[in-house]
Order: C-alpha cells, then structure tokens, then sequence
C-alpha cells in the first residue's frame, strides 16, 4: 500500500517541497535511529502523511526540526528534517505495514521469495520487525497488535473471494489499518476531537491505496498467474473507479472536520491528501490530473497507458519506496559553497551509484549545487505554477489548476 502519493515537484512551492522533503528525511532517520539501517528500506510516500499530520494539528515548535547530516540522497548535503512523536509514529507504522507487505509478497511467491531460504529470511524479517514496530509504538501510547490483527484478516478474506463478493470486503484489512494510525495522530497532537474525522480519512485513505495498488498490478498479475482483488471478484473497472472516487471525496470531507493547529498549518497535508490522492487515482486509470495536458489519456489501466502523463508523476514504483530514486521526493534546494575538485569527484560517484544521475530530476550538480535535469526522468508536463489550486498554494490563476471546488482556506 506504499506510494500512492507521489508528488511532481512542478505542483509544489517552494515551501511545501522543502516541508515534503524535511518529513520524508525525518521519517527515514526515525527508522534508522529506533530500528537500525536496513529498516530505512520501509521508507515510503505514503507513511509520511502520518508525520504530516501530527505536525499540523499540534503545531510547529522549535523541537520539530533538526539538522541532519549529510546524505547521498540529497547529493551529501544536510537538510533540516522532522523529528519528535510525529516522525516515530510515521516510523512504526511504516515498518509494521512493510512486515505485512513481506508476508504478502512471500504468500503470493514474488519473485525471488518463491524460492525457500529467501522466503525464510523474509519471514524473520517481517518478525523482527513487528517486534520492534510493537516497542516503538507502545512508547508512544499506539497498540500496533491493532495493525498486525486487521493484516492477519487479509489472507483468510482473500482465499474465501470470489466472483460476486464485494472489493470492500477485500479492503476492510487495510482500511482499519490505517484508520487506526491516521486517528493516533490526533491523540499525539492533543487534538481528541479530531480523531473520529482522521479515522474517517484514513480509513477510506487505506481503501484507495488498496484498490490503486490492485488497478496498477492489473495487467501483470493477469500474466502471471498472482492473486488480484478486481479479477478475483469479477468487479468492473467503472465500478473501482467510483469506489475510488468516493473515497478521495470522503477524505475531503473528514479533513474539512479536522481542526489544525491555526491558518496555513494544515496546508501540506490538504494538498497531499485531497489534491495529490485525486492525481494517484487519475495517474493509475491513466487519466490527466492537470487539465493544460489536453484531455485524458487512452491507455488501459495499469498497463502503463500511453496516452497517460506518465512524466508528471514519474515511474511506477514497487512498494519500496527509494526516497532519492526514481518518483523521488522533490529536493530541497541547495545550500553551500563550490566544493573542490576531490570532494565533488566524490559526490559524483555517489550520484552515480545511487542512480541520481539518471533517475532523479533534478539532481545538484556535485561541485556547483546547482539544479540539474535526470537523464532519464522528465517532468515536461507540469507547470510550476499550481500546487494544487488557487486557494490552497503559492501559485496564478492559471488553466492547469483544474477541478479545484474544494473552497479551501488553508
């Protein structure tokens, strides 16, 4: 259920992409910091909102930032990034879902974990990480066993599917999930009366990113053989669709019942959860989210639709989400003197390494910092004047903030 939400840094200011990019860093370091380095490959889009959120309704403080060192990610330069219960909470969720996504994906026999030995590692991984997942999260008053019950329901629900039975039997699993983890936020925050709305959001949150995910696979798991909800209940893609419809709706209706810390604050998270969720189900129906496009595009659903923007969004993605790699979170901008000759032969190499140089639009030049476009990775599609519509960004009134009727004021 990783990734949904993948941002074109073109939809983004200034501000809110150094805010996006501040609590993707914060939650990969809260991973590392509570649960060790290979526990940084749960780092995802998705599990970022959770910190998003707490931020919002409690409030910036001066303990909500800190500066970190430098990263290859973001071309060995530090960055200042979000931290405290909002960043941890992020964090346990993040690990405890990756552990169920392991499971799944040893269930189904993906890949290289059909083979015995690599499914068995996989196995004590996803272990130890619910372990630690449960440490982190009873430090923070949140019983993560109410994760680890509704992902235990999922495989039981999914052998007794069949034509007829209804996807949102299918999804219940991963709607409580994440309802239970969107409504945590508002007891970090010390907002209580906020939590019946989050639960409301995450819950149809955890439904979208369900039935995305099925859309996306659609095509391959139809040529390979792999279990798909939309196959396996015989439901009609225009019915998935107005599923998904629904829900984006859903969520802009619990959000305007959400009470934030005061005018602005909540501004990253309308954006990313109203604006952002109705790109992702445009982006996997292969449908524009950006009216300046010209129109929709033609191509199947979760074929890679060649009518589709597919540049604005960047590349699909696997559920492990590289924070500096392809579909990367948008960079922040860089600080700094020129580096030398060595140090940036250096940098260079790790911008090689980690695949920046081709993957990541932009990439900062290793001795000037300066901006530089991906070689591979283009986002022609965008203008840099919206970030989502005339009353919620920095940004003119122009033709490509399409749709936008949500009369917000954050």
């Amino acid at each position: 259920m990783f990734g949904i939400i993948r941002p074109c840094r073109h939809r983004l200011s200034e501000n809110l992409r150094t805010e996006w990019m501040a609590h993707l860093c914060g939650l990969c370091l809260a991973l590392r910091g509570d649960h060790g380095q290979f526990a940084r490959i749960a780092t995802n889009y998705d599990g970022l909102v959770i910190s998003v959120l707490v931020e919002a309704q409690a409030g910036r403080s001066d303990g909500w930032r800190r500066t970190a060192g430098p990263c290859p990610l973001r071309g060995m330069r530090t960055a200042s990034v979000a931290q405290g219960e909002g960043a941890r909470l992020a964090a346990t969720v993040s690990l405890v879902l990756a552990s169920a996504k392991v499971r799944d994906h040893v269930a189904d026999g993906d890949g290289a974990l059909a083979r015995r030995p690599v499914a068995a590692a996989a196995r004590r991984v996803a272990g130890r990480w619910d372990r630690a997942g449960e440490r982190s999260g009873a430090a923070l008053g949140f019983d993560t066993a109410l994760l680890l019950d509704a992902v235990g329901r999922q495989e039981e629900l999914e052998s007794l599917a069949g034509p007829g039975t209804s996807l949102l039997t299918v999804t219940e699993p991963t709607e409580t999930a994440t309802a239970a983890a969107f409504g945590h936020t508002a007891v970090l925050a010390g907002r209580p009366g906020n939590r019946a709305p989050l639960e409301e959001a995450g819950r149809l949150f955890g439904r979208l990113a369900h039935l995305l995910d099925a859309v996306e696979d659609l095509a391959e798991d139809a040529e390979t053989g792999a279990w798909n909800p939309i196959a396996a209940t015989g439901t009609d893609l225009a019915e998935v669709r107005r599923l998904c419809d629904d829900a984006v709706h859903g969520v802009r209706l619990a959000l305007k019942d959400t009470e934030f810390a005061g005018k602005g604050s909540g501004r990253l998270a309308h954006v990313l959860l109203v604006h952002e969720l109705g790109r992702a189900v445009d982006r996997a129906f292969g449908t524009t989210g950006c009216a300046h496009t010209g129109g929709q595009g033609a191509g199947t659903p979760g074929a890679g639709a060649p009518g589709a923007p597919e540049s604005s969004y960047g590349p699909p993605q696997s559920p492990w989400i590289n924070p500096g790699g392809p579909g990367g979170a948008p960079p922040e901008p860089p600080h700094g003197r020129r580096r030398g000759l060595i140090a940036g032969c250096l940098v260079w190499t790790g911008l090689c390494c980690t695949c920046q140089v081709c993957c990541r639009d932009p990439y900062h030049d290793p001795w000037t910092g300066q901006p530089r476009e991906g070689l591979c990775h283009k986002c022609d599609d965008c203008c840099d004047c919206c970030d989502g519509c005339s009353n919620c960004g920095d940004c003119c009134s122009c033709d490509c903030c399409d749709g936008c009727d949500c009369g917000c004021d954050c």
